[in-house]
């Protein structure tokens, strides 16, 4: 075993391009484990590619690769120097300004994500057939090497799944949590099914709401080889409105979404609303192996509960129809409880260089963690849900400005 460590050999790659792509999805959705769309080369390369992720939009790639002896691809880290926090979503800038009000400096920092994507996946990425402990110690050494060379004031790892946020811990890392909220298909036949296990004033809320939602609309869902160009066209209109008044200037552009369109199409579920054959709103969402995940929505009309429609009702027919496990609807969004979402904790895990400041940061995220504990366990008692139906707790106005739905 120590032998095999010694041959184990680390290297930086500047841009997906550079790394083959079918050696980088074998570790990122290795058969027999539930596949994630947003570690996938293709959407990760497509960021780049576009130049929607680049140094000159504050990130630049210095993806963390380990092989083995004989030159094979055994772990890998999507990894990048950022000069900002934006497109992140695990929030730090108190973190920058109080480093930088005492004379420190906090950017360029080091990121370890999916850019622009709140969603939980796996990030210490290794071969099924690797030494685990091995290749995700190569990582970590490997990215904590590369801030403290680059001079850079910390290195974050950013929606872990739970046993990599644990090992993490286990090497020092400061362990952050938030919370979400996602769907939990429990064998649902039907939407039926799903009112069925809410409460009576619930199911009757949600009845009025998709029945006021649909009143007069063509609503379609597609995916694969149904998504046309007018589809894009449509919905990328929507995005940039949305986009305009979130962020002021909309992360992704038209090229990247083209590129999500010929690569990943299978994996892309759009749903669109038409009044008088115009489309008027469109939501878009992700299709892994057992979840949906919801990304983006714009509508150039105002309508009752039209975004709760495409955006929940629609994204739940549809999880029940292919039968995946779970909906993932975005960041925070407490309006999602009443809708059928239950609360689950997200993770991220932190490596700071400056003492001070860790050690201020390691103070808070104790009260933080408690915080997120006791928020979730008394949103759970106001779920729609019927007293007997056995909840999910904790595991991992009509509110449209946020980050995904």
């Amino acid at each position: 075993m120590n032998a095999d460590r010694e041959l184990l050999k680390t290297r930086i790659e500047p841009s997906m391009t550079a790394i083959p792509r079918d050696s980088w999805n074998a570790l990122a959705n290795p058969s027999g484990r539930p596949t994630n769309p947003f570690m996938d080369w293709d959407f990760l390369e497509a960021m780049e590619i576009t130049g929607c992720v680049s140094p000159r939009t504050g990130w630049a790639a210095r993806h963390l690769l380990a092989s083995n002896s004989a030159g094979e691809l055994t772990g890998a880290l999507p990894v990048y120097i950022k000069s900002h926090s934006r497109g992140e979503f695990v929030f730090d800038h108190a973190w920058a300004d109080a480093l930088e009000r005492a004379g420190g400096q906090y950017y360029p920092k080091l990121l370890c994500a999916s850019p622009f994507t709140p969603v939980t996946g796996p990030r210490l990425l290794v071969s099924p057939e690797a030494d685990s402990e091995q290749v995700r110690s190569a990582l970590l050494g490997g990215a904590v090497a590369l801030a403290k060379e680059a001079s850079l004031s910390s290195a974050h790892f950013n929606f872990l799944t739970e046993a990599d946020w644990r090992w993490l811990g286990e090497k020092g890392l400061l362990l952050r949590t938030d919370q979400q909220f996602h769907w939990v298909n429990r064998q649902y036949g039907t939407f039926d099914d799903f009112l069925s296990a809410l409460t009576s004033r619930k199911r009757k809320m949600i009845r009025r709401e998709r029945a006021l939602a649909q009143d007069g609309l063509h609503i379609e869902r597609v995916t694969g080889p149904s998504l046309t160009q007018s589809h894009w066209d449509a919905f990328f209109g929507f995005y940039m409105d949305t986009g305009s008044r979130k962020w002021g200037s909309p992360y992704l552009n038209r090229a990247f979404f083209e590129r999500l369109h010929e690569r990943m199409a299978d994996q892309v579920m759009m749903v669109v609303a038409y009044l008088d054959g115009h489309p008027i709103a469109a939501a878009l969402n992700l299709i892994g192996s057992d979840t949906l995940y919801g990304r983006y929505w714009g509508r150039s009309l105002n309508r009752p509960f039209l975004h709760f429609e495409l955006c929940y009702y629609q994204a739940l027919d549809f999880a029940i129809e292919r039968g995946l496990k779970r909906v993932e609807a975005g960041a925070q969004g407490e309006h999602k409880l009443a809708r059928g979402y239950e609360p689950h904790i997200t993770r991220s895990a932190h490596w700071i260089a400056y003492p001070p400041l860790r050690e201020a940061v390691a103070r808070y995220l104790d009260r933080e963690r408690a915080a997120v504990d006791e928020g979730i366990g008394y949103l759970s008692e106001l779920t729609p849900f019927r007293r007997d139906v056995t909840l999910e707790v904790g595991s991992s106005g009509d509110a449209e400005e946020e980050e995904g739905f």
